[in-house]
């Protein structure tokens, strides 16, 4: 089985980078593991046309093509976001966005090969859960419309620099654990 680990920062060095890290080799063990960073990919922002809704594919075909590839490589997919003013990141967001020729909303659609489970991280400076949830919101929302199982979530809050994940190794390994 194939699990796919994305950071959805453009930040290849800090805190969600080094939980992409911790899960990846924590899977490693279990699962062939491919760690991707959402800012490996070039891609343009959805241009609203709807084409999509009519042909089930993007009038783009650039990194969105790659990491949808990369998606239906996959058996399990582990999204690590951060919070961006209570929110996913812009890139990640973007991504999504570009994804609606996926979306099991209209017909025709696209679709990845099914069966796949899909687990959601986020991860804030500050200390209420409220913002983690959002994110892990967003993520799920994502998922059920590419009809990715929803099967776990991790919300870690007072995370801001990379050194601060050593003291949440346990919860971490946890979630990765049940995958």
């Amino acid at each position: 089985m194939n699990a796919l680990v994305i950071n959805c920062s453009p930040v290849r060095t800090g805190a969600t980078a080094e939980i992409v890290r911790l899960v990846s080799e924590r899977l490693s063990s279990k699962y062939s593991t491919n760690a991707v960073c959402i800012d490996d990919y070039d891609f343009s922002f959805c241009k609203g046309c709807r084409s999509c809704h009519t042909t089930a594919e993007c009038v783009y075909h650039d990194g969105v093509d790659l990491l949808m590839d990369e998606f239906e490589r996959a058996d399990i997919i582990v999204c690590v976001s951060p919070s961006y003013w209570a929110d996913i990141p812009g890139q990640f967001k973007s991504f999504i966005d570009r994804c609606t020729p996926f979306c099991n909303t209209h017909e025709p659609h696209s679709s990845l090969s099914p069966n796949k489970k899909g687990y959601a991280i986020a991860l804030r400076t500050g200390p209420g859960m409220g913002e983690c949830d959002r994110i892990i919101g967003s993520i799920e929302h994502f998922y059920g419309h590419l009809e990715i199982e929803c099967c776990g979530r991790l919300g870690l809050c007072s995370v801001e620099y990379k050194e601060a994940v050593k003291d949440r190794e346990e919860e971490i390994f946890d979630l990765c654990d049940r995958i």
